[in-house]
């Protein structure tokens, strides 16, 4: 294996981590094989100390101690203090966004009150956006797709009841000029739904700035709220009044405790709640919160954009020879904090990357996704990995794993 010249090289990363001023997060996060480089915190964040010490408590004190008294001591407070934190997060008022539900729950509900105050049925989005977010949209509206987004802004018509895209691309990491498409669709007399799952808590994020109507997102990635943390929704305040949550649960209710018979929907956006808050879950995600919150997402943006542009400098002058090319933006403010490397082997070099301890993950059909998580990922992990995945390709030591996914990557 040819070292790299020096300017990448190891002592580069290792410079780069002691001039790092994120670098003490690590230490927020447990790291439970000691050896493993983990890149895939675009799909699963790591586990927070502080949020594995408040489980603990929340099991062990309250549910295990105070059993339903837990609700009057606490757990009912906890999806509006959660909701407040990601508020600041993403450039809203406090009271524009609630924790609740998953991401496709929400998108459901969002996009269903937004096309019934438009009296239209008409919904743009992207071919490439998430299908998750697709087969919502789908079983809302009349959907239609564009391989483009100059295809989709030109098919704005009065017509259209919602546009809805993901901010940042799942699969390249694309991020999209928010302000162009919300003010463009907004023209035409048509809601912007944004999704931010693969943005929040990396991207610095302006709801307010850009007159945004509603977005969702999902905590488990980049906020590290845990597998399967509750999602969030976002309403402008100007809407709330004017949009109805389809799914009338009893925690939507003006008075959830009174049990009436008639459904009275509150006044506040608590009404696109539905039912009981998931408290073990919600409990993990608030002090996954504080610790993004004290980093800072400017500074975890900044750390962004190093990390990506030494990544994509390593796989450049060390794996295009094998094939390998970057398949997400190389300008830094139009990627967010995964990189996509495209080859026709991804899928088996995925699987050999994590027999060797690197964990990245793959996106049909030739996509292997490098997710670095500013906020516990070093520039040693980065050379580290990239090194590996050189060393494979150069023995060759993926041809003997299977040529097709068979479980969930």
């Amino acid at each position: 294996m040819n070292e790299p010249k020096p300017n990448l090289g190891r002592s580069l990363a290792e410079a780069a981590d002691r001039a790092d001023e994120l670098a003490k997060f690590r230490n927020e996060f447990v790291f439970g094989e000691e050896n493993v480089i983990y890149l895939d915190g675009n799909s699963l964040g790591r586990l927070p100390k502080k949020g594995q010490e408040r489980l603990t408590r929340a099991v062990q004190d309250e549910w295990g101690s105070r059993l339903v008294r837990g609700w009057v001591n606490g757990w009912l407070l906890e999806p509006r203090r959660a909701a407040d934190k990601i508020a600041r997060l993403i450039g809203a008022k406090e009271r524009e966004v609630l924790v609740c539900d998953s991401t496709s729950v929400n998108l459901f509900k969002l996009a269903n009150a937004a096309l019934r105050v438009k009296n239209r049925k008409v919904i743009l989005s992207l071919a490439g956006n998430f299908p998750s977010d697709l087969y919502v949209l789908g079983g809302v509206g009349e959907l239609r797709t564009f391989g483009t987004v100059e295809e989709l802004l030109h098919a704005l018509t009065d017509e259209v009841g919602v546009v809805s895209l993901s901010h940042t691309c799942y699969k390249t990491g694309q991020v999209h000029d928010m302000g162009l498409i919300t003010e463009e669709a907004q023209k035409v007399g048509a809601f912007v739904l944004w999704d931010l799952s693969h943005s929040v808590g990396v991207i610095p994020l302006q709801m307010n700035k850009y007159n945004v109507d509603m977005a969702v997102g999902c905590t488990y990635k980049y906020l590290n709220g845990g597998p399967g943390a509750p999602a969030f929704l976002y309403i402008r305040e100007q809407l709330l009044p004017h949009l109805r949550n389809p799914i009338r649960g009893w925690f939507g209710h003006a008075d959830p405790f009174g049990f009436q018979p008639e459904f009275k929907p509150a006044e506040t956006i608590e009404k696109f709640m539905t039912g009981t808050p998931p408290v073990l879950s919600m409990a993990a995600l608030e002090p996954a919160l504080d610790v993004i919150l004290e980093a800072g997402v400017d500074r975890i943006r900044k750390k962004s954009f190093l990390l990506t542009e030494y990544l994509i400098a390593l796989v450049n002058e060390r794996l295009t020879k094998y094939g390998v090319s970057v398949a997400s933006p190389i300008e830094s403010r139009k990627r967010g904090a995964h990189v996509a490397l495209a080859h026709p082997d991804a899928w088996k070099l995925t699987q050999a990357m994590i027999a060797h301890g690197v964990i990245p993950d793959f996106r049909e059909p030739d996509i292997l996704r490098m997710g670095l998580a500013p906020i516990y990922t070093s520039f040693v992990e980065v050379y580290d990995a990239i090194s590996m995945l050189e060393n494979i390709l150069a023995n060759n030591l993926h041809v003997k794993y299977e040529s097709s996914r068979t479980g969930v990557s």
